[in-house]
């Protein structure tokens, strides 16, 4: 083979080893984030039956306008997104979702912290 010839084999390699590595790191990137969205949408959907427990009246099973007795139901505390567990007060909860994915820092897991008041949730905290 001639000089050239083995210049552009070497140039090849080079620039298909560039592009594994950029892939690699956009498919990283594209999982905690989606990891990080797909938490988000589990902690609304239990904001969203915690508003419910607490409009439901206690003869129902519900907080009759308190949160008192709300739990996270069995099914939904561990998902194909992560774990979460809920801090109960009488006027709000506090519900805090694990990721399975490594967040930004790249060391630990994504995590979500979100606070449900009795009309509205009043504050979502992305963590990592």
């Amino acid at each position: 083979m001639g000089q050239q010839q083995l210049l552009l084999i070497v140039l090849g390699v080079i620039i298909v080893g560039i592009a594994v590595v950029v892939g690699i790191n956009l498919f990283t990137a594209n999982s905690s984030e989606s990891n990080r969205n797909g938490v988000i949408s589990d902690l609304t959907n239990l904001a969203s039956l915690a508003h419910q427990h607490y409009r439901k009246p206690t003869a129902l099973g519900g907080g009759a306008n308190t949160f008192t007795g709300f739990t996270i139901p069995g099914e939904l505390d561990t998902t194909g997104h992560g774990t979460y567990a809920v801090t109960v007060a009488a006027q709000s909860i506090t519900l805090v979702g694990t990721g399975n994915e490594k967040g930004n820092n790249g060391t630990s897991a994504v995590k979500v912290t979100m606070v449900v008041g009795p009309n509205s949730i009043t504050s979502t905290t992305i963590n990592n």
